[in-house]
């Protein structure tokens, strides 16, 4: 049997589809952020990178990369294996205390990343839970799907967002059964925020339990960068709240937040933990300098959504077809996965400018787009830039403007001051 030929046609099935994913060999720049250098065909050219979940900048700040020296150089750069093993390093336990303060629940628990948080604490707590009926929001990631499919449990998917259709499965399923509620906050694709509130409201009337992930607004909302749940003043409502370390905290890591029998519970029962090395020392230090840094400081966040609404107001007012989004996220519809490929090459072969395409599956086919992630060290001057090249882009390549011929979103009346970004942030 010619085993290598079942890869072959599975990569091929890819390219006929025109969504074969190609990485870009890029090195960030400490101190200039948002620019990298791109490396290509022995060339290297230094080029702007606008889709980074570094949304504040953070994995770049003087401080954070000092405590992640420090660390490293009194620890050493491993954790020496999981934490049954070579116990927990003293860095993680401050990190977890700080992480359960910041969602104001009496524990957390770090995982190695988002995905593994999601997958090890979904499937822990609903094989835990007698007869589970887990409701799940349709378009959650990836991470929370497998921790679903993982827990055996049956599952129910309700429609995005549509509170009338989980209280329909939530009142079949009866109060006496237990059932747990998985959703997002942000959704990172759209941008779009959940009904948090309602659906703690159903949760109450029907006895289920709550999950949430705030991996996309984590650091990004609320008085402290709590997240969705903190700003709506909802996180007291909420079983376990999930958030990652590797995006608005610009380090590494994945964790759950909530009561100390469910945290002790998915320490102890979780493969996804217990098997896996723990979270370095140094990186466990530069996340919780990086997490007290934006539980006192509103400028990086007050900044990042500033240039993020005017971001949107000027791919607008081109007619560039900037899909609805509450957030910080830009979404900008090309519709085609062989043009949204076109564009990014096109963007940063001519412009000096990175931006991943997103395809199928990461988005139903249809709706291929790019996704921008202006940060507060995106200036106006850079935003004009981006805003050139991608009509340039649009021009060359044909791509539909915004057919109703208006702006795609409305201004907002909101602006804030920009951050001037400093030395090394």
């Amino acid at each position: 049997m010619n085993y290598q030929r079942f890869f072959e046609e599975a990569i091929d099935q890819i390219h006929a589809e025109r969504r074969y994913r190609v990485f870009a060999d890029l090195e960030r720049i400490a101190g200039s952020f948002p620019k990298a250098i791109w490396r290509s065909n022995g060339e290297a050219q230094e080029i702007t990178v606008w889709c980074s979940n570094d949304y504040l900048g953070m994995g770049q700040h003087p401080d954070v990369i000092g405590a992640f020296q420090n660390t490293a150089g009194k620890m050493g750069s491993g954790a020496g294996g999981t934490r049954n093993i070579s116990g927990t390093n003293h860095p993680l336990v401050e990190l977890e205390l700080e992480l359960a303060d910041l969602h104001g629940k009496e524990a957390a628990l770090v995982f190695t990343s988002g995905f593994v948080s999601n997958e090890a604490s979904i499937s822990t707590i609903a094989r835990l839970l007698p007869n589970c009926l887990i409701l799940s929001d349709e378009l959650n990631h990836a991470s929370m799907i497998e921790g679903v499919r993982r827990s055996g449990a049956e599952k129910k998917i309700f429609r995005h967002n549509d509170v009338a259709h989980l209280e329909s499965l939530l009142q079949a399923a009866g109060r006496e059964r237990a059932k747990l509620i998985v959703f997002e906050s942000v959704y990172s694709m759209d941008g779009d925020i959940a009904p948090i509130k309602e659906i703690a409201d159903l949760a109450e009337k029907y006895n289920a339990m709550t999950y949430i992930d705030e991996v996309h607004a984590v650091g990004m909302y609320g008085p402290r960068g709590g997240g969705i749940t903190e700003r709506e003043g909802l996180a007291d409502r909420i079983d376990i709240i999930e958030g990652t370390l590797a995006k608005a905290f610009g380090t590494l890591g994945g964790y759950i937040t909530g009561t100390k029998s469910v945290i002790d519970a998915v320490r102890s029962f979780a493969p996804g933990f217990i098997f896996t090395t723990a979270l370095p020392p140094a990186i466990a230090a530069a996340a919780t300098t990086s997490i007290r840094h934006l539980k006192t400081s509103q400028a990086e966040r007050d900044a990042q959504q500033r240039q993020a609404a005017r971001a949107k107001e000027v791919f607008a007012s081109v007619g560039l077809p900037v899909m609805p989004s509450e957030t910080h996220i830009v979404p900008v519809l090309v519709g085609d996965p062989e043009l949204c490929k076109m564009a990014t090459d096109r963007l940063l072969g001519v412009h000096g400018i990175y931006i991943q395409p997103i395809n199928y599956p990461t988005v139903p086919r249809g709706t291929e787009r790019l996704r921008i992630t202006p940060t507060p060290f995106h200036t106006d001057a850079l935003i004009d830039v981006l805003k050139d090249a991608l009509v340039e882009t649009w021009d060359a390549l044909g791509i539909p403007y915004n057919t109703e011929g208006k702006p795609a979103v409305a201004k907002s009346d909101r602006i804030i001051p920009l951050l001037v970004p400093k030395s090394g942030g």
